[in-house]
C-alpha cells in the first residue's frame, strides 16, 4: 500500500512542480498563449486533486499505528493543493479574463435559455397536434358509437323478424299438419 502511495506521491511532486512552472510563466504570455496555459493549468490541478484523493484512499487502508506518519505527509500536500489553487486564482485571472469568463457564462445562460424556449416552443406545438389527434380520436368514437347504436336497433329489428318468421313456420306446420290429419282422417271414414 505504501508503494501505491509514494507513486501518487512522486504523481503529485511532478504535477505541483509543473504547475508552479506555469503559474510563473503565465503573466508573460501573449493573451491566446496564456488562455491556453490557464486551461491546462485548470486541468493540471483537477488532476491534483483526483491525486489527493487517491492518497487519501491509500491512507485509510493503512493500518493505524502506521497512519498517523502518511496523514501528516496528506495534511501538508493539502495545504500545498490549497496554495497553489489560491496563488493560481489571484496571479493568473486578471479582470478581463474575468469578464471573458462572465461572458461566456452569459452566452451559455443565454444559448440555454434560446434552447428552452425552442423546447418550450416544440413542446406547444406536439400538444396542440396532440390535442387536435385527441379530439379527431373523440368525433371518431362518438361516430362509432352512432353506427354500433344504429347498428344494435338493426340487429334487434332483424331478430324480431327472425322469430316472427319461425312462429309463422311453426304455425303453418301445425295448421298444414292438422290439415293433412284431418284430410286423412276424412278420407279414412268414408272408405
Amino acid at each position: 500500500m505504501s508503494s501505491d502511495f509514494e507513486g501518487y506521491e512522486q504523481d503529485f511532486a511532478v504535477l505541483t512542480a509543473e504547475i508552479t512552472n506555469k503559474i510563473a510563466r503565465v503573466p508573460r504570455l501573449p493573451p491566446d498563449e496564456k488562455k491556453q496555459v490557464v486551461a491546462n493549468v485548470e486541468k493540471q490541478l483537477e488532476e491534483a486533486k483526483e491525486l489527493l484523493e487517491q492518497m487519501d484512499l491509500e491512507v485509510r487502508e493503512i493500518p493505524p499505528q502506521s497512519r498517523g506518519m502518511y496523514s501528516n505527509r496528506m495534511r501538508s500536500y493539502k495545504q500545498e493543493m490549497g496554495k497553489l489553487e489560491t496563488d493560481f486564482r489571484a496571479h493568473l485571472l486578471d479582470n478581463t479574463e474575468r469578464l471573458e469568463r462572465s461572458s461566456r457564462r452569459l452566452e451559455a445562460g443565454y444559448q440555454i435559455a434560446v434552447e428552452t424556449e425552442q423546447i418550450g416552443q416544440e413542446m406547444l406545438e406536439n400538444l396542440s397536434h396532440d390535442r387536435e389527434k385527441i379530439q379527431r380520436a373523440r368525433e371518431r368514437l362518438r361516430e362509432t358509437d352512432a353506427n354500433l347504436g344504429k347498428s344494435s336497433r338493426v340487429l334487434t329489428g332483424m331478430l324480431r323478424r327472425i322469430i316472427q318468421n319461425r312462429f309463422l313456420i311453426v304455425l303453418l306446420a301445425i295448421v298444414l299438419v292438422i290439415t293433412i290429419l284431418t284430410a286423412i282422417t276424412f278420407s279414412v271414414r268414408r272408405h
